[in-house]
């Protein structure tokens, strides 16, 4: 079975998403019943709801909202990751309210579209060191040239989890490697960082095959290795690449050579470890 640690939901009549605007392809409700219809059918047996970046004032809300339909007989929602501003003096009142709430298994704040130097501040990384010692990881969403910045943050704060978001976005489709794969063997070099097999197919030319994204995914094995590798869907981004299908097809072809435990870790049990999660049956 598959625990997937990167599901979007997206209700535009409940919460308001500034950013979808700019993204016509996505701008559009994706429920969970919609989700969910599709991923019971290749094997994912629980997943953990990641914030979409919401507007600051639904932050709460987008949390209450994914708890509610979680509270659903035989729902796959297992937990959150929650929106945070770490930036801001109220991160504190977040952290507690986080910690308070068994469903919030860890934070986000989606640096890739804000200015680089935001998780320089001093309130940013003192914010960041309150983690340690708690159950809550830290998701990083960052581009290839801000990785930089996500290990100073790891370096910080060795006592926090911290997941690498998306492979740490390659840009497959304009032939980034060169840029991307120092930044990655560096931070792969932080013990308290796990990296997301996610989001790539979103990031490869339209017609990409699993020729294109296999020297990714063995740069980031060769790396990380598996016992530090989790699996997420990025569910609806994942669309633009081909969909959920099609995403869990190419996983298992570049699984293929890969130990039937180290498989199981990468598609469960280390997310299972991780986050805490209860596996599924």
């Amino acid at each position: 079975m598959i625990i997937d640690t990167h599901l979007h939901l997206i209700y535009r009549d409940r919460l308001a998403y500034p950013w979808l605007a700019g993204v016509p392809a996505l701008d559009a409700d994706f429920p969970y019943e919609t989700y969910a219809g599709e991923a019971r059918r290749l094997g994912i047996g629980a997943a953990l709801h990641m914030e979409v970046d919401v507007a600051e004032a639904d932050i709460a809300g987008e949390t209450a909202m994914v708890k509610g339909l979680a509270g659903a007989p035989g729902s796959l929602l297992a937990g959150a990751i929650v929106a945070c501003r770490p930036e801001s003096p109220a991160f504190a009142g977040e952290l507690d309210s986080a910690l308070a709430d068994p469903f919030v298994r860890g934070f986000r704040r989606v640096l890739h579209v804000m200015p680089d130097d935001l998780s320089e501040g001093a309130l940013f990384r003192e914010n960041i060191r309150r983690l340690a010692g708690t159950r809550l990881a830290f998701d990083l969403c960052v581009l290839p040239h801000q990785i930089d910045r996500a290990i100073a943050l790891a370096d910080l704060a060795p006592d926090v989890s911290f997941v690498l978001d998306h492979c740490g976005v390659p840009d497959i489709r304009g032939g980034g490697f060169g840029a991307w794969e120092g930044p990655l063997a560096a931070i792969a070099k932080r013990p308290n960082v796990t990296v997301k097999l996610s989001g790539i197919p979103a990031y490869g030319a339209d017609t990409w095959t699993l020729e294109d994204l296999k020297p990714y995914f063995a740069h980031v094995a060769e790396r990380f290795g598996f016992s530090r590798m989790v699996w997420g869907s990025d569910w609806p981004v994942c669309t633009l690449g081909g969909g959920l299908s099609t995403w869990i097809g190419a996983t298992h072809a570049l699984l293929s050579g890969v130990s039937r435990e180290e498989k199981a870790g990468i598609l469960a049990g280390n997310a299972a470890r991780l986050w805490r999660i209860d596996r599924p049956a």
